[in-house]
Order: C-alpha cells, then sequence, then structure tokens
C-alpha cells in the first residue's frame, strides 16, 4: 500500500444478540474455546491493559483497550511480543465493531499498521479467519469449527 499503512479487515454474520456476541468477546473462559487455548487478559474498559496469553502462560501480544463500548465497539492497540521480526512492527490497531442487522449481528474485524508490508498483518490475516469461524460456530452450534489452528490440508489426489 502507498500511504503506508497495511491493513486486514474481516466481516462475519453471526446468529446471536450483541450481547451475548459482547459476552464471547471478553469472558476469558470462553474466549479459550474458540481461541485455540489463547486467553485475553483485561479489565475491558477504556485505558485498561491487555494481553493474549498462552496455555502455558507466554505473552504473544500487549497493549491496552482504547476505546470499550459494550455490545457497539471495540478497540485494542497492541504489539506482538515473541516473535522479533513482529515485535519490531510496533503496535497495531483492532478494531471490532457489532452491528445488529435483522436476526444476526454483524461482526467487522479492522487489524491495521502504521507501515507498508506489515508481516504482522500478514500473519494475522491467517488467523483472524479461523479464530472468528471458531466463534461464529461455537455461538450459533455450541462447537467449534476447527480444532486444531494448524490442521493438515488434504492434498489434491494424484498430486504429492
Amino acid at each position: 500500500m502507498a500511504d503506508g499503512k497495511s491493513s486486514f479487515v474481516y466481516v462475519t454474520y453471526i446468529r446471536t444478540t450483541p450481547d451475548k456476541l459482547w459476552q464471547a468477546l471478553t469472558a476469558s473462559e470462553f474466549i479459550k474455546q474458540y481461541w485455540f487455548g489463547m486467553n485475553c487478559e483485561s479489565q475491558w474498559t477504556a485505558g485498561s491493559a491487555w494481553k493474549l496469553v498462552s496455555r502455558d502462560g507466554e505473552v504473544f501480544d500487549a497493549g491496552e483497550i482504547l476505546e470499550a463500548s459494550p455490545t457497539r465497539r471495540l478497540v485494542i492497540r497492541w504489539q506482538h511480543q515473541n516473535k522479533p521480526e513482529l515485535r519490531a512492527e510496533g503496535y497495531s490497531l483492532c478494531t471490532m465493531e457489532l452491528e445488529v442487522i435483522g436476526t444476526v449481528v454483524k461482526l467487522s474485524i479492522t487489524h491495521t499498521i502504521e507501515r507498508d508490508n506489515s508481516k504482522l498483518i500478514e500473519a494475522v490475516s491467517g488467523g483472524w479467519p479461523k479464530i472468528m469461524s471458531n466463534l461464529k460456530s461455537l455461538l450459533e452450534t455450541g462447537a467449534i469449527a476447527l480444532e486444531n489452528p494448524y490442521p493438515v490440508e488434504s492434498t489434491v489426489s494424484g498430486q504429492a
């Protein structure tokens, strides 16, 4: 991108209520179910610290909540922590917007960073669809879609 910014946008429609979706996005025990055992730790209020922590306590991302409008909008500013090349890119901004449309809630995630060709944005563009597919499935059916964030892909017949 020529503007010195990289971004990724993901939109999904979930058959749920804004209250249930907000709880799913902010309740630790629920997050662990769809985020492959990872946990987001925060007070979920503007100015509070935020971090993404693995099952074994390793902090993957850390930052702060910039905006928290329950059932409507959540904005998190964070920096990756455990891969030096991603950490070096600095802070990214993740905005989650919830909008009721009939019997569903439209969830839009916009993840940006102030740099061209960001490796962090490349990484999250592979992660968000898996995480949000699990969230959608869990809210709608009671079960996640993917057990493993890196499932073994099937090969096309006749190809190695």
